[in-house]
């Protein structure tokens, strides 16, 4: 299942609890984790998004039990249902959240597996552990790497360990996600976890939230814009925030010598 909740601190909480199951993604809470990042969008409540997990592991995938690809090669498989199961399923919740305007973190608190792993990284800021352990187990089932993580990965830690991670199955710890490129920070305990990705939750959450989630877009783009095009995005995503409360306050600030106190977006 899947909690979630906004508190007074403007962070939503998004918990996978389903620990018997180290997490594993059953249809209704691959859907319901879609579903609660547009409420995240929408609510202008909501200024920054927290995800993380019960027990041990964070998200161990998909449940294969309810995936089109756990029936393949058997009679009336259909393998076209494949490919809009991921584009309404895993793709969703990855879309959603890399185009979400607003700063999300993930707090991995133990093993996160293929597009349980791809659920973190789509994320602002990525935390963890000494527990931490990113899988990536497509080859050993005979499956191409999905849930973005063919966009993610290379990214992030570059094609040629991408490459080990996806064909070779290579795992990833929590310190050496950090040195990969992969996660912001590493604790030791999943208690300091807890608490230092709240933190972070809620520092984002005090944040200009509109220049935050602006900058966001622009960042998250440039892997697919030229510099001229670049720039003029970022002359418009300017402009754009120039009309926001959030500016003004944040020059109030700076002239009185005093931290901003900034509104939020209504």
């Amino acid at each position: 299942m899947i909690r979630y909740e906004v508190g007074d601190d403007h962070v939503a909480r998004l918990t996978l609890d389903r620990p018997e199951a180290k997490n594993a993604l059953s249809v209704e809470m691959r859907d319901d984790i879609v579903a609660r990042v547009r409420d995240a969008r929408a609510d202008s409540r909501v200024r920054s998004l927290l995800i993380t997990g019960v027990g041990d592991a964070f998200c161990s995938g998909m449940d294969l039990r309810q995936s089109t690809v756990g029936s393949a090669g058997g009679a009336g498989f259909d393998p076209r249902t494949t490919s809009e199961a991921l584009r309404v399923g895993v793709q969703a919740f990855i879309r959603e959240l890399w185009e979400l305007d607003k700063p999300t973190v993930a707090a991995v608190n133990g093993t996160a597996v293929g597009p349980g792993a791809h659920l973190a990284l789509a994320c602002d800021f990525v935390l963890t552990c000494e527990q931490t352990t990113f899988v990536w187990s497509f080859a050993r089932w005979g499956l191409v790497v999905d849930a973005g993580g063919a966009y993610l990965l290379p990214r992030l830690v570059g094609l040629p360990k991408a490459k080990a991670m996806v064909m070779l199955g290579d795992k990833v710890g929590g310190a050496e996600a950090v040195g990969l490129g992969l996660a912001y920070r590493c604790v030791p305990t999943p208690d300091e976890l807890a608490a230092g990705a709240s933190e972070l939750a809620v520092r984002l959450a005090a944040g200009p939230t509109r220049s935050l989630g602006l900058s966001k877009v622009l960042l998250n783009s440039s892997f697919e814009t030229s510099l001229p095009e670049s720039l003029e995005r970022e002359g418009q995503a300017q402009a754009m925030a120039a009309t926001s409360p959030e500016m003004a306050e944040g020059m109030a600030a700076f002239k009185e010598r005093r931290s901003p106190d900034f509104p939020g977006v209504r």
